[in-house]
């Protein structure tokens, strides 16, 4: 087995895909044996690549538009999608089976803060037809610290990844209302990254071999085996939460089974950017992105 070093910016049902890579056992059937870390808080998962303690990391498309749009070089290439869907959810305290995105201007709403989250939430709010600035937001913090403050009692709603609106409906604390990705659309939302010397490596194709097996899998099997398969990495969550978590991902369409990030979902997240002011310019797409590895 050839040790294969892979690092989550963040950790969460939505990014099944690169996890069921390891639960499923897929690479490990390419002769991998996987390595996984999450990045520090306040630390990018790039600076593993940089450092060469990872060769794959999961990351985004605004990674690279802010990395250029600093003058830096950027050490990291994005070479295939995991989520071409956002993946939030918004929670409400009660049952409101006829939201409307207008309720949220003048209520309290625990979100996040900053970076690609609120980027997405306020374009969001935007294709909604509604104010952002009219909505009174709640910053506690990252993902624990929002899931911590709502269920202390802060906030109306709340803006959240799953699997913690699902775990919110399990233990009676809230209602999921709306899912931010079909207000949105297809768009580049998270993506795998490595350096473009890793990209061209045996090891890569040998990865993306499994990658390729891994989305097909993450289409065609049921959410309660691919839970039942990914519940230990998932302690904290009930199996049956994970459950409807990855089920409602598939049903929304994050996990398309072609691999590559498109063009077209590169101009919709260059779209979302550009809308809040974060682009200095519109990026061409090989400046950010390139195609798989070939698996021939």
């Amino acid at each position: 087995m050839t040790k294969i070093n892979i690092q989550f910016s963040l950790f969460s049902a939505f990014y099944s895909p690169l996890i069921s890579m390891m639960s499923g056992g897929f690479l490990k059937e390419e002769g991998l044996d996987a390595d996984w870390s999450v990045s520090p808080p306040g630390v990018s998962a790039i600076a593993a690549l940089a450092d060469g303690s990872a060769h794959v990391v999961q990351s985004a498309l605004s990674q690279g538009f802010g990395a250029l749009g600093r003058g830096e070089e950027n050490v990291a290439i994005h070479f295939a999608q995991v989520n071409e869907m956002d993946g939030f959810f918004l929670t409400s305290r009660d049952a409101d089976p006829e939201f409307d995105w207008k309720k949220l201007e003048g209520a309290d709403v625990v979100c996040f803060g900053g970076g690609q989250p609120l980027a997405m939430f306020k374009y969001a709010c935007h294709k909604a037809g509604i104010d952002f600035d009219k909505i009174n937001t709640i910053n506690p913090g990252g993902a624990a610290d929002i899931d911590k403050a709502f269920r202390d009692g802060q906030g109306q709603y709340v803006q959240q990844q799953g699997p913690f609106p699902q775990q919110l409906a399990a233990d009676g604390i809230g209602h999921v209302v709306a899912q931010v990705g079909k207000q949105i659309g297809p768009c580049g939302f998270s993506s795998l990254a490595s350096t473009r010397e890793w990209l061209a490596s045996d090891m890569a194709k040998a990865f993306m071999r499994a990658y390729k097996k891994t989305r097909v899998y993450m289409n065609e099997t049921s959410a309660a085996e691919i839970a039942k398969a990914e519940a230990s990495y998932f302690p904290q969550i009930d199996e049956a939460v994970l459950a409807d978590c990855i089920g409602t991902y598939q049903k929304l369409g994050n996990w398309t089974p072609h691999v590559e990030i498109t063009k077209a979902a590169y101009e919709a997240t260059l779209d979302i950017f550009e809308y809040n002011g974060l682009l200095k310019e519109r990026y061409a797409y090989d400046q950010i992105c390139a195609l798989p590895p070939s698996t021939d």
